[in-house]
């Protein structure tokens, strides 16, 4: 069995939401704020026997209404449906756990079990009473709190929650839930044998050898071992009578202080005595590292990623022991879960992803926990699991949504095909759009890098605006807006900005082959002898008017690529010419020339003799043509990764000069428009 599904009502940010889960590892993502550790919370509140099940105010959802305050007092319910897992034996003990809670008898079968937090029917008049003249939300609260939340009660419900049958505690302790979170003291958990986790671990695993001995029956390996216990407290009654006649002299004086002060009387007279088990000496054990080269530190030297991991290698051996039939009867769990907040609190990312791998292990193959809840911020996290294991929360103007990256996908081939190149893509870096509230998917290196520059010129910023620029690598952008667009149930609803370039490329009507790129000043001219195709406005017109998705690109006529864009919008900014281009002196004085002179300072030949005749051609301006030839030479001078990095670097200096000093760069239109329409 499994928990396949949290329904949240009432709870903290959780107004009225369901989240599904997976039969394995769930992990949860989102922002700050988006409620990732009040899903385990929420979780914790129905099967924790360990946990209080008390709330006070501010547990409570704050984004009502006062007459539905008035109307009825806030009630926190919190329901998870539990499912029968793939290939699970009918006769297991799962289904006798749950058996009780059933709400669907055919396989597979789903059981559920409810949290109320709520205000007793007897005090319902009273409370009614006195939100009644209340004008102010803020007050009605405050009259709650100082008025009702201390009568409010907690119930756990089996089954159907109107037939108001209550979880019985024998089920409940059957749940093993273990949760870390993200603040801990794992010293204090941990290293010493006095505390109830490393002493539970060790005296399960004590003659473990014996215990998982399969040759042997049950008898036999209890015989072994208490063989084995009576020999230690026969050697340790010899240690401790060594200590007793080390401490004879000592002990007479002691005993004589104890006359002189009354404590002897009645001829009896205080002594020292004493036997000692394998359990008992737990208590001397800390744990330690050892090196390879014999040398031993304290675990307390250790650094708090390492001490993290070893913390939980020992939680998932107590769910082990918690877990074991043989060790417990009767006590034993059933469903150990293994929830974890923030687990790269303390861990580089390196680490992170051995953890990942850690807990798969423990989950597929040694089965120490059934279940994985983990909620993290960490790219590199989100990056070594599965689509299909991710659950985002997005919190958008205090509306929450969930969305499930692998869900988004169909079954058909074109799905599937996309499917596995998100999945490929999603590194450590680019599963940052799962995270941010905003995103610019762009094409190339270029754009990823001036983008954050060219909002400055702008006066924005998009890491006050939280958004992530994610460059795609090309025209990919089909395989990615499924994961966001607003026509699948699924998908994150968050607003996603596509910058595409135009890039105009014509065919010969007689005897072409291929589409071969065009500057846009022969763009649909000849229609005779050439078709035309230009990347961007077919995207442009479908998601016009959505909500969620638009795409922007350069002007129809006049655009082509983005560094063509920029020069064309600054066809005299020297600030533009770089280092690592060619032709540098060219360009400039193709800056500073008329069209004529341009044309004439041009070296004959292949390419520059296309751009001349072209032009000639074209029914534009002369100002059109000199910008449009400037563009031209200036895309066929530059390499586009290091260029970018210096143009970055040019722009955000110029940034910090005094305004008299300060060069006029102009943002093309398209890239203005896709920032303010994020951030509107």
């Amino acid at each position: 069995m499994y928990i396949s599904k949290i329904k949240i009502k009432g709870f903290r940010n959780f107004k009225d939401k369901e989240i599904l889960f997976n039969d394995g590892i769930n992990v949860i993502i989102g922002h700050n704020n988006a409620g990732k550790s009040n899903v385990l919370k929420a979780i914790s509140l129905v099967i924790d026997t360990q946990s209080s099940k008390r709330l006070d105010i501010h547990d409570l959802n704050q984004n009502t209404s006062l007459e539905e305050l008035k109307a009825n007092p806030p009630i926190v319910t919190i329901s998870l449906f539990i499912s029968q897992s793939d290939n699970e034996d009918t006769n297991s003990d799962d289904l006798v756990t749950v058996g009780n809670y059933l709400t669907r008898l055919e396989a597979p079968y789903e059981a559920l079990l409810t949290y109320d937090f709520f205000l007793p029917e007897s005090e319902r008049e009273k409370y009614i009473k006195a939100l009644s003249e209340v004008t102010d939300i803020q007050k009605a609260w405050k009259i709650i709190k100082h008025d009702f939340i201390r009568l409010y009660i907690s119930k756990i419900w089996g089954g159907d929650p109107n037939l108001q049958m209550q979880a019985d505690s024998e089920s409940l302790q059957k749940f093993d839930f273990q949760f870390l979170d993200a603040i801990r003291d794992v010293e204090r958990d941990m290293f010493s044998g006095r505390n109830t986790l490393l002493r539970d671990v060790l005296d399960f695993f004590m003659d473990y050898d014996i215990k998982n001995d399969t040759t042997k029956d049950s008898d036999t390996k209890i015989a072994e071992i208490k063989a084995l216990k009576e020999k230690f407290s026969t050697d340790a009654d010899v240690l401790l009578q060594t200590l007793q006649d080390r401490m004879q002299s000592g002990k007479e004086q002691i005993l004589d202080y104890a006359k002189q002060t009354g404590a002897s009387f009645n001829k009896a007279n205080p002594d020292f005595d004493g036997s000692l088990s394998d359990v008992e000496l737990f208590s001397a054990l800390k744990l330690i590292i050892k090196y390879e080269t014999g040398i031993t530190i304290p675990a307390t030297h250790n650094g708090l990623g390492y001490n993290n991991l070893i913390f939980m290698s020992l939680l998932l051996a107590k769910m082990q022991v918690n877990s074991d039939g043989n060790y417990l009867g009767s006590n034993a769990k059933v469903f150990p879960i293994l929830a974890i907040e923030e687990p790269e609190a303390h861990l580089h990312p390196a680490m992170q992803y051995k953890f990942l791998k850690f807990l798969k292990e423990n989950k597929d193959v040694k089965k120490k926990a059934r279940q994985i809840f983990v909620t993290t911020h960490s790219t590199q996290i989100t990056s070594a699991v599965s689509l299909d294991e991710i659950i985002c929360l997005h919190n958008e103007n205090n509306v929450l949504s969930i969305g499930y990256p692998g869900k988004v996908f169909n079954d058909c081939d074109e799905d599937k095909k996309s499917k596995a190149y998100v999945q490929r893509f999603l590194d450590a870096t680019k599963s940052d759009m799962l995270f941010a509230q905003k995103v610019i998917l762009v094409e190339g290196i270029a754009e990823e890098l001036l983008l954050p520059t060219m909002a400055k010129y702008i006066s924005h910023s998009v890491e006050d605006s939280h958004i992530a620029i994610i460059n795609v690598g090309g025209r990919y952008f089909d395989h990615f807006i499924k994961l966001f667009s607003s026509s699948n149930g699924y998908s994150i609803p968050k607003k996603i900005a596509c910058i595409t370039d135009r890039d105009p490329s014509r065919k010969a009507k007689n005897g072409g082959k291929n589409f071969e790129k065009c500057y846009p000043y022969e763009f649909n001219h000849d229609s005779t002898n050439f078709d035309y195709v230009e990347n961007a406005q077919a995207n442009i017109n479908k998601f016009g008017t959505d909500s969620n998705i638009r795409f922007f690109s350069q002007d129809i006529d006049k655009g082509k690529t983005f560094e063509y864009d920029l020069i064309l919008h600054n066809h005299d900014l020297e600030l533009l010419i770089t280092e690592s281009m060619r032709n540098q002196q060219e360009i400039k004085e193709l800056m500073q020339s008329s069209l004529a002179d341009a044309v004439s300072k041009l070296r004959a030949g292949g390419e520059n003799d296309r751009i001349i005749q072209s032009l000639e051609l074209s029914q534009w301006s002369d100002a059109e043509k000199k910008k449009a030839l400037i563009a031209s030479r200036y895309l066929n001078s530059i390499g586009k990764g290091e260029n970018s990095l210096e143009l970055c670097y040019c722009l955000e200096d110029n940034l910090l000069k005094p305004d008299a000093e300060k060069k006029s760069f102009v943002i093309p239109q398209y890239i203005k428009d896709a920032i303010e329409w994020l951030i509107q």
